[in-house]
């Protein structure tokens, strides 16, 4: 009788086994690199709606606004606490002149924006609406400046004009335009893009002129600045090689990459939301990417650079698709779906997971461009499935980083390509509380996953999860909440181990303390 009894146990522990599909491993006790807040960064460009009609209507609006800042687009990037916001570009910023964007608004000289539907831009919002807007949000204000068709007296007087609180032509001219004290913006763009829109550049080029601009962005008082070159695209490592080799260390606190994930090809992204099996795979396959880019970027940057006193920058990615039909190409205007949330989610999970390099990133773009977190039309607004992520992982901010891996998972595969289905960072916020955020890309397989919490001594745990019947399903102005942040209680935990089953196409948050 013993026998059976013992031979049944033990069967009964195989298939319990069997039923795991992944295993994760916390390293709880062994945290100790912050995971910068910064890198759950926005980007608002003059492009399409994301400034006007998405940010700003004017204080005259019939749409409910505070001193013409949209009151509802306020209240949700308030709620996800927005740690910064890159602005005025993006392409826009190398031809973007500040002097004319301050003063009376009815007096600013009209331009043409060039880069995106050429349109007539009105320069009524420009250096104060903007500042002014980061300070109502609570969050830091990140200026790309003009290095492209720009001077260095340009770029210098506007950080003069900024930051200094003195007796100066610049600084008298801000308090003639209503601001007394300066703002003290510390994260500053010398250029965008100057091997593209900003110039088409070499970098042995633009290296000499970075050095130039640097010098004369000045420190004012106690306004230190952080200052950011323009990166490369993609995996182009020769770039960061020779910014890191001919720019001096103290002349640098930050180098720039841009990375969109394009489901086909430039010429014919796909769209938002009607995509095939095959183009969901290639897109999160090319979402993957990201972790090789930071990694080999940032093994270039260790051979200059190896006490990592360099961030990397990663100020614009997202997913690129062709536009809405029936709207301006020009406006880059996409749709976001529960596929998005999942760039999302596995992008940021990526950054967390090399914090010690990556301390800034700004997805492209806030609103109505782009993977847009908000959609606005007219005096309606609606929040995407890449917002609720925002706003699950916000947890994740200035938390500290627990290293984990996954010594088990399960493939999605495509033909002859494989992926893995899970991807995972944790963190331990000041809360005491740990964090755990879970992205399973499979469409059709719900993951048993034990997660084993070494160092730890945990005694419950809650979550949240993001999912919808379609990996295509997403908000429309009509039906706002097709897919939201709920509540989720699929997980158990005893003696540190959390069991779970994480559902097909979702993204899982668990806490646990």
């Amino acid at each position: 009788m013993k026998v059976k009894l013992l031979t049944i146990l033990i069967l009964l522990g195989y298939f319990t086994l069997r039923a795991q599909d992944a295993r994760l491993i916390i390293h709880a006790d062994e945290g100790k690199t912050k995971i910068n807040k910064n890198i759950y960064g926005h980007f608002s460009e003059h492009l399409g709606r994301c400034i006007y009609g998405g940010i700003w209507v004017g204080p005259d609006s019939d749409i409910p606004n505070v001193d013409g800042y949209r009151t509802d687009v306020i209240e949700a990037l308030k709620e996800i606490k927005i740690p910064n916001l890159r602005w005025p570009g993006g392409c826009f910023a190398d031809e973007y002149h500040w002097k004319d964007g301050i003063g009376p608004r009815t007096e600013r000289p009209k331009m043409i924006n060039t880069h995106w539907g050429g349109v007539t831009e009105d320069n009524s919002f420009g250096t104060h609406e903007f500042l002014n807007y980061c300070e109502l949000l609570g969050t830091e204000p990140y200026i790309c400046g003009n290095l492209g068709s720009g001077t260095v007296e340009e770029m210098s007087k506007w950080v003069e004009y900024i930051n200094f609180d003195g007796v100066s032509p610049m600084a008298d001219r801000r308090k003639e335009n209503g601001r007394e004290k300066s703002w003290g913006v510390k994260y500053w763009g010398v250029g965008n893009e100057n091997w593209g829109c900003g110039g088409m550049m070499t970098p042995e080029y633009y290296a000499d002129l970075y050095r130039r601009f640097a010098v004369y962005c000045r420190n004012y008082g106690d306004h230190r600045l952080f200052k950011i070159a323009g990166g490369a695209p993609g995996d182009n490592y020769h770039w960061t090689e020779v910014l890191m080799e001919k720019i001096p260390l103290n002349l640098m606190n930050g180098i720039s990459l841009h990375h969109y994930t394009v489901p086909n090809s430039w010429a014919h992204k796909g769209s938002a939301t009607q995509f095939t099996d095959e183009e969901y795979f290639t897109t999160m396959k090319k979402c993957l990417y990201m972790d090789e880019l930071v990694k080999k970027h940032s093994t270039v940057m260790d051979k200059y650079d190896p006490e990592k006193k360099v961030a990397l920058v990663v100020d614009e990615w997202g997913v690129w698709y062709d536009v809405e039909p029936g709207t301006n190409p020009g406006f880059l205007y996409q749709q976001n779906t529960l596929r998005d949330a999942f760039v999302a989610g596995m992008t940021l999970n990526i950054f967390n997971n090399h914090a010690d390099r990556v301390r800034m990133a700004n997805i492209a773009q806030m609103v109505n461009v782009l993977q847009a977190i908000i959609l606005t039309k007219d005096d309606k607004m609606i929040l995407t499935p890449t917002y609720h992520v925002f706003d699950m992982y916000k947890v994740h901010q200035d938390a500290t980083l627990l290293p984990s891996v996954l010594v088990k998972n399960v493939d999605l595969r495509s033909d002859d390509q494989e992926i893995p289905a899970l991807n995972v960072s944790s963190s331990k916020s000041a809360d005491g509380f740990i964090n755990i955020s879970i992205v399973n890309i499979h469409p059709d397989k719900d993951i048993q996953l034990e997660c084993d919490l070494q160092g730890a001594d945990v005694k419950s745990v809650s979550g949240q999860i993001i999912t919808a019947p379609k990996l295509n399903v997403h908000n429309t102005f009509d039906q706002p909440e097709n897919i939201t942040l709920k509540n989720f209680d699929g997980a158990k935990v005893k003696n540190n181990i959390i069991m779970v089953t994480i559902p097909a196409k979702s993204v899982v948050m668990l806490r646990t303390k």
